[in-house]
């Protein structure tokens, strides 16, 4: 897939992947070049920038805020990542924050957390609303309830030269070495097929797990890992940035809806979210920003709420 690059092309996955290490920290809410908003010259939205069906059903407990606390884990580019400043988070779910939550009386604060500790963090009211490529599962929504916005599968990648001789499933994996970011569905479906690995006599997965994705691609790059996984636009994303030294492997794997997370005890808010969220989508918005981010193949055209299918 093709993406936003602020680096040059030629440049080597580990010094890539270093930068955006070095470059990940505390973000805020400001617009990135490009990121589509509400205007009052479309139908629907005030002067305010405003979807009154939207910002008829948001909670008054919520409205009252003004402000809401999005939560992204900014290494998972290109759908969240920090940008040239050095703080600000931006990619897909960015923009689409940044169009989705005005339409709905309220302004996003975009802050930059561990993908393992948002859902935990929307339990205890640190943040309101996780906007992190998560997969829905019907795991995940005994926690919280998920708007459904997107499409993705899950992908392997490998170094061009030297990597093991796979196709892309995850039978093939049994007794490789696999990075995987921490609290990921990556993580679990590796450690499940190392059970069955076992089960079937063969070797364990070597689940190798990191805090973040930005780690995870580390470990290939420096050979301590002979498989990346990840979502399909991701790992297309490191692929492409990589220079060459990264190459998929196979098709993506166990395609899913995203979902944009929101805690149960906020009433009506993903409703609220659901119809602003096909407003963007009817004014070709939503389909604006996907194809600013290269990943547009994972549109879903019929938003829903709990649509996980596992």
């Amino acid at each position: 897939m093709s993406h936003r690059i602020t680096r040059p092309a030629s440049w080597l996955a580990v010094a890539a992947v270093a930068a955006t290490v070095a470059a990940c920290g505390s973000s805020s809410n400001s617009s990135s070049p490009g990121a589509a908003t509400a205007s009052s010259s479309v139908a629907g939205v005030n002067v305010a920038g405003v979807y009154a069906p939207a910002a008829a059903l948001v909670p008054a407990s919520v409205k009252s805020k003004g402000t809401v606390i999005v939560a992204a884990d900014a290494t998972y580019a290109p759908n969240e990542f920090i940008g040239p400043d050095g703080h600000t988070v931006i990619g897909m779910d960015a923009d689409l924050a940044k169009s989705l939550f005005p339409l709905l009386g309220l302004k996003p604060k975009i802050v930059n957390a561990t993908f393992d500790t948002i859902i935990p963090g929307l339990q205890s009211g640190k943040f309101d609303i996780g906007m992190s490529s998560f997969t829905d599962t019907k795991a995940r929504e005994q926690v919280v309830n998920f708007v459904d916005y997107f499409t993705a599968g899950e992908s392997f990648f490998e170094n061009r030269s030297g990597g093991p001789n796979v196709n892309g499933s995850l039978s093939e994996i049994c007794g490789l070495s696999v990075a995987v970011e921490s609290g990921t569905t990556e993580e679990s479906d590796a450690q499940n097929q190392s059970k069955k690995c076992v089960d079937e006599g063969k070797k364990a997965v070597n689940v190798l797990v990191y805090p973040d994705q930005n780690s995870a691609n580390l470990a290939l790059a420096s050979g301590r890992a002979q498989l990346g996984f990840a979502d399909s636009p991701v790992a297309a994303y490191q692929v492409k940035q990589s220079g060459g030294k990264f190459k998929l492997v196979g098709a993506s794997i166990e395609n899913a809806p995203y979902g944009i997370a929101v805690p149960k005890n906020y009433g009506n808010l993903d409703e609220a979210l659901l119809t602003g969220l096909k407003f963007l989508i009817s004014s070709g918005q939503y389909h604006t920003i996907l194809k600013k981010w290269g990943v547009e193949a994972g549109a879903l055209n019929t938003p829903t709420i709990n649509g996980a299918t596992s």
